[in-house]
């Protein structure tokens, strides 16, 4: 891009009341702005000059003055389990990676809301890379319009890159699109975000968003949570599950709790007898996920199939719905917390 070029601004991510504005403003008819909104959330239209029932001159204006927002991703990686990384760009120049899950009628594919993270959580790729820009609500859509697989798609979970909390206002913004009548019209049921908990980020999202909630938990003693994840020193669990319990969770919103098993650090009954007293009577489930090894790191250790199934059933058996996640894409490092673009962020 030359000094004196301008950055067009773009039409993913804009509400039809603002695509009425830009109608307006390049003197088009006023109908138009129902056809621009109908390509964009509907038929996912990329190329502004395909959009057929908007006149010739009309798309030429809109092509001069904005860009459509998309983006097709520049690589690709594909796991022997069927799980695909992309590596999408984002409207700033930099990269995040997304990840689709097939499994069997189902299809999911894992957001990123952020370049990095900010929320440092010793055990994640992510984490490592530290962080580097917020994601827009165009570059968040971007990586569910442009996915090769989008017509498969069934769910959509935020649990790549970054804190959904951390951007919220662009998170939010996101699902709104997905789930309205001129979008996609999806249920909140298919949507799930993930959050280690930001104090005031949670309960403007209880508030704001009917989307499911999946907590990253972890560890069950504050002291050592905060150890691994430095946000438990700002927002304790224990302050997060009081507000938790303020919430009705017997309705559509799910809530679960996703809990990283460490080989022989936070795998015992010790932390399997605190997690049924500090979940116990909250309507959740949790999930159990296998930590993935990460280079030169020494402190954690991948756990045994065993211990984890001993730990499934330990809190099963005490009333806890608990279910141990199926690792997918570990071969193309696409697995839960080994998503990072920090080299690619320096291209």
């Amino acid at each position: 891009m030359t000094e004196n070029e301008q950055v067009k601004p773009v039409l993913l991510g804009m509400t039809p009341e603002q695509l009425k504005a830009v109608v307006a403003e390049l003197g088009m008819p006023a109908f138009a702005a129902k056809q621009l909104t109908q390509w964009i959330y509907q038929k996912g239209e990329s190329d502004i000059q395909r959009m057929s029932n908007i006149s010739v001159a009309a798309r030429q204006k809109l092509e001069e003055h904005y860009d459509s927002g998309f983006r097709a991703p520049v690589a690709e990686q594909h796991s022997a389990d069927g799980t695909a990384k992309y590596l999408f760009p984002t409207l700033d120049g930099q990269f995040v990676e997304t990840v689709f899950i097939p499994d069997d009628d189902r299809g999911t594919v894992c957001v990123s809301c952020q370049v990095g993270c900010k929320m440092a959580c010793q055990f994640c790729m992510t984490g490592r890379q530290g962080f580097q820009g917020q994601l827009t609500v165009a570059d968040i859509l971007n990586q569910v319009y442009s996915l090769p697989e989008r017509e498969r798609l069934t769910n959509i979970v935020f649990m790549g890159q970054g804190e959904p909390l951390d951007n919220l206002d662009a998170v939010l913004a996101a699902t709104r699109f997905l789930m309205a009548d001129y979008g996609w019209a999806w249920s909140p049921r298919r949507i799930t975000v993930s959050t280690c908990g930001l104090r005031k980020g949670l309960k403007r999202f209880l508030d704001e968003s009917p989307c499911h909630l999946a907590i990253s938990l972890h560890n069950p003693f504050p002291e050592e949570r905060a150890a691994i994840m430095p946000a438990e020193r700002s927002y304790s669990v224990t302050e997060m599950l009081e507000l938790l319990r303020e919430y009705d969770w017997t309705g559509q919103r799910r809530l679960s709790f996703e809990y990283i098993i460490f080989g022989g650090a936070n795998d015992s009954n010790r932390y399997a007898r605190e997690l049924v007293r500090l979940l116990s009577g909250l309507e959740c489930r949790v999930n159990l996920i296998r930590w993935h090894a990460l280079p030169g790191e020494e402190r954690f250790h991948e756990a045994d199939a065993t211990r984890m199934a001993a730990f499934r059933d330990y809190l099963t058996h005490r009333g806890l719905r608990c279910t141990i996640r199926a690792s997918r894409g570990q071969d193309i490092d696409a697995a839960c917390g080994l998503l990072n673009t920090k080299e690619q962020s320096k291209v």
